[in-house]
């Protein structure tokens, strides 16, 4: 989702579930999903999916941030379209934040594409914008679920706007940015600022205590909220791929997983600059493994925050459906259970450990593919994310699945009204629910009625 639940966050989502401590059981309501429980130990409960929009904070911005109407009226619309839940983004990717956060800073401003220039767009009201969802959306009878971009800290603005967000404000936060294994050398992103070379989302460092400590505080302050659900987005390494993150804590950590040093680091791992994997030694399989294992321990502790200040809140991740290549994120999302050392050679025997979908109570799953590619049964055709993806959670989690309507190839001018009901129709009966990123795109391409046909056509073959 460089693109841009009760997961791809994502940008990139629900098969079956287990609870997110061990084997005890959910504290929610499984009733909810009528594919009942992960082990078939919930009684089965015959109900409609549930179908989740997605509101992009910055996307949004414009129409929300100082308005509390425009959200009133958009969630009584949402509602009547057929959509059951709302997934609100209150972290974008300058990780400031639309709630109150104990640590971390309110959102005052974001950069935002507004008449044919980048300007920055001004938040001047005082109303919490997280609650006045949760209130306007519980009014009509919409579940609302709040999603933060994980591991971000920053941005580098386009077009000369300048520097936004924590990152940019703290230097003694530098030390949790990402430092990557670039061409020219380790270096801290922090340290590329030319804005005519370098711009976007700086990230931080999963392997840092001190960054996992932040975030998991401010997971706290969320849970604090009525909420429904809450789901990581971008709960990854950076946007640099196999380049992130090659720190000292990083190196740290990684010897202590294999058990023994590294001579040459970072060049024993990979050459400055690799960016694509080849051939993969032993090495190079362990550090996928303990990438992955990182972000795997993240998201369990994530889980017993979470749950440990509200133990009805369900908890989940955005992630992209293309699982095949997923692995330069850092991420396993599966089910510990599917072991993708069979398929794919990128995979060690044990990196199915670090599998962590048994840790969340529902996930979601990008189904990112081109307009014309909606039924299939492989990766890149929206039925086939879904398909796949059901194969990998084993039962472990309930998904929803679904399309990007305004950035995928195909989708990003429009006029695309008419597929809607067989994109809804080939993700939904693929997976436990149905997603769509974003609610602007809805309103700029005036899908509403699209959306609706859709929805009745489900319900009304459900009824049967």
């Amino acid at each position: 989702m460089m693109k841009i639940f009760r997961l791809l966050a994502a940008s990139m989502l629900l098969a079956a579930f287990t609870a997110c401590q061990g084997e005890d059981a959910p504290p929610w309501d499984p009733s909810w999903n009528n594919q009942g429980g992960g082990g078939g130990e919930a009684p089965a409960v015959k109900e409609p999916k549930p179908r989740y929009v997605w509101i992009d904070c910055a996307a949004n911005f414009y129409d929300y941030a100082n308005d509390r109407s425009k959200i009133a009226t958009d969630l009584a619309k949402i509602k009547e379209t057929g959509f059951t839940d709302v997934i609100v983004d209150v972290r974008p990717t300058n990780g400031d934040v639309m709630f109150n956060s104990t640590v971390a800073d309110p959102l005052v401003r974001i950069d935002a594409w507004r008449n044919g220039n980048y300007v920055w767009l001004e938040r001047t009201a005082e109303f919490d914008y997280l609650q006045a969802f949760i209130e306007e959306g519980h009014k009509v009878g919409l579940r609302v679920n709040a999603s933060i971009n994980t591991f971000v800290g920053g941005c580098l603005c386009p077009y000369g706007l300048g520097t936004d967000g924590m990152l940019f404000r703290d230097a003694d936060k530098k030390e949790w940015a990402t430092v990557i294994n670039a061409k020219s050398g380790l270096i801290n992103t922090m340290d590329l600022t030319n804005h005519t070379t370098d711009w976007g989302t700086r990230f931080l460092n999963p392997a840092n205590n001190e960054v996992q400590k932040f975030l998991l505080q401010m997971l706290a302050d969320l849970a604090a909220y009525d909420l429904d659900g809450i789901v990581l987005d971008r709960c990854r390494y950076s946007d640099d791929g196999l380049m992130a993150d090659f720190s000292e804590e990083s190196l740290s950590k990684f010897e202590s997983f294999i058990g023994s040093s590294v001579a040459n680091y970072p060049s024993d791992i990979f050459a400055p600059g690799t960016k694509d994997l080849g051939n993969p030694t032993t090495l190079q399989k362990q550090w996928l493994a303990f990438r992955a294992k990182t972000i795997h321990d993240f998201v369990a502790k994530a889980a017993d925050k979470v749950h440990s200040v509200n133990p009805d809140i369900r908890f989940g991740a955005y992630v992209g459906g293309w699982y095949s290549t997923y692995y330069t994120s850092g991420v396993n999302w599966a089910s510990p259970k599917y072991d993708p050392s069979a398929e794919y050679p990128w995979a060690s025997s044990d990196y199915k450990d670090y599998g962590y979908a048994d840790h969340c109570d529902f996930m979601f799953i990008g189904a990112y593919a081109s307009a014309t590619s909606i039924w299939g049964s492989n990766e890149w055709s929206m039925q086939g994310f879904c398909s796949k993806a059901a194969g990998k959670f084993k039962g472990d989690v309930p998904f929803a699945g679904g399309p990007d309507v305004g950035n995928s190839p195909g989708f990003e001018n429009g006029g695309k009204a008419s597929i809607i009901p067989d994109v809804i129709d080939a993700c939904i009966n693929s997976s436990n629910g149905f997603f769509v990123f974003d609610l602007c795109h809805i309103k700029m391409y005036d899908y509403w009625d699209a959306f609706k046909r859709g929805f009745d056509k489900y319900l009304a073959d459900f009824e049967e």
